[in-house]
């Protein structure tokens, strides 16, 4: 397991001692309500490049709660003029920052934060994109250095949801959930942070086998943002982890017909073929092509949920293989390792794909697909011992981690045995 580092210590003298903050009145100020208030106030005083400035925030907030990379264009236009005019003027580049980090311009996004720190070292903001780029370039003792800082100059939402992802991927599960409640606790007026926050919350318990928790998570996060798709996906991943496969198909349609994901469709199509919809699980997987299609059309080259999506169902694998080998190029954390393993197991690939998954495993992620994953492998190239121990990690993370994956591991289980 990876060596625990700073952020740890803040569970250990106390820091969370609180019960979680039940959620509150949400604020009416939505993402479109903002947009809409600075776009009156940016025609009112076209020479302000401050009300240029909180436009592009609001549009980068608006891209968060819809996924539609549109408003991170229309962001981006925006501060683009803004530095035009003024090219050192902070509030702009600190957000063209957050800019690059969505956009998936993590080197970027760590050289721009390093410079701001060097500007402001006192704002927590440049800690956070800093360290948020260096988790996904696989850079974790950076990132927690990054983000205890951040943790130190302003404990708050922000700090604390990071620190708690943190946590997760280097193996405090436990620690996780914590600082996620106490993120919560903290609050802020921004209707989609919270509700990001409650979804995240609910991932954590999901990922845990706590259902009925996970639940609970997403519908908290539902009266902040009604529509949020994550939300929704969540509720049909829970209650399909909880057996309850004819509850969980509304609330996955319901999110795909919000925005359609790759790992919405996957798993309403494993809903479906187990209720016997034959028909409807196979429109699933044509739909991942019509997300691959997309993709192309807006230059997306690599997308490791569609690729795992892929691969989990046998299904298009040298795409897949396309899919994680790009996403390497720009981003190279655990999870996108593990997908690259994953895929090099179906393809047959054995000895690179045993290589490749030490590497997803090296922050010692308690995660139950992973240790499926690399269970499979060690199976697949005759390594019993490691294979039993994986796979038995595996479900006693969670038995239910997947509809169909749970079972065969449970299976593999039984050969060895």
């Amino acid at each position: 397991m990876a060596m625990i580092r700073g952020i740890l210590p803040l569970i250990a003298m106390g820091a969370i001692a609180q019960p979680i903050a039940q959620p509150s009145r949400p604020s009416p100020f939505t993402a479109d309500r903002r947009i809409q208030a600075y776009q009156k106030m940016a025609a009112r005083q076209p020479d302000s490049l401050h009300a240029q400035n909180l436009l592009a925030s609001a549009f980068v907030l608006k891209m968060r709660e819809t996924t539609d990379p549109a408003y991170l264009t229309r962001a981006d236009k925006l501060l683009n003029r803004v530095l035009a005019r003024e090219p050192g003027n902070y509030e702009a580049l600190r957000l063209k920052t957050e800019v690059a980090l969505e956009n998936h311009n993590f080197r970027e996004a760590a050289a721009s934060s390093r410079a701001l720190i060097e500007t402001a070292p006192k704002d927590p903001a440049n800690w956070g994109t800093l360290g948020d780029a260096l988790m996904e370039l696989g850079e974790y003792d950076g990132a927690a250095d990054a983000y205890q800082r951040m943790v130190e100059l302003r404990p708050d939402l922000s700090s604390y949801n990071r620190a708690a992802w943190y946590r997760y991927v280097t193996g405090d599960n436990a620690g996780a959930i914590e600082f996620m409640k106490l993120a919560i606790a903290a609050g802020t007026s921004l209707r989609e942070n919270m509700a990001w926050c409650w979804v995240e919350l609910g991932n954590l318990y999901l990922r845990t086998g706590r259902n009925s928790d996970a639940l609970e998570a997403y519908g908290h996060a539902r009266r902040y943002v009604p529509n949020y798709h994550s939300a929704w996906a969540g509720a049909g991943k829970a209650l399909a982890q909880s057996g309850n496969l004819k509850a969980a198909a509304a609330p996955l349609e319901k999110a795909l017909a919000i925005v359609p994901m790759p790992d919405y469709a996957a798993a309403l199509h494993d809903v479906y073929a187990l209720l016997g919809r034959r028909t409807e699980a196979a429109r699933q997987l044509a739909l991942l092509d019509v997300l691959d299609r997309m993709d192309r059309a807006g230059s997306e080259t690599g997308n490791r949920a569609l690729a795992m999506a892929y691969a989990n169902h046998d299904y298009r694998l040298a795409r897949a293989g396309v899919l994680t080998a790009t996403e390497l190029t720009v981003r190279q954390d655990v999870f996108t390792w593990d997908a690259r393993a994953w895929v090099l197991f179906k393809e047959g690939k054995l000895a690179e794909a045993r290589a490749t998954m030490k590497k997803a495993m090296a922050q010692g992620t308690q995660e139950a697909a992973m240790y499926f994953h690399a269970g499979m492998i060690s199976a697949a190239l005759g390594e019993k011992g490691e294979a039993v121990d994986s796979l038995k990690k595996a479900l006693e993370l969670n038995p239910n981690f997947d509809l169909r994956l749970g079972a065969v591991a449970k299976d593999r289980l039984r050969e060895m045995n």
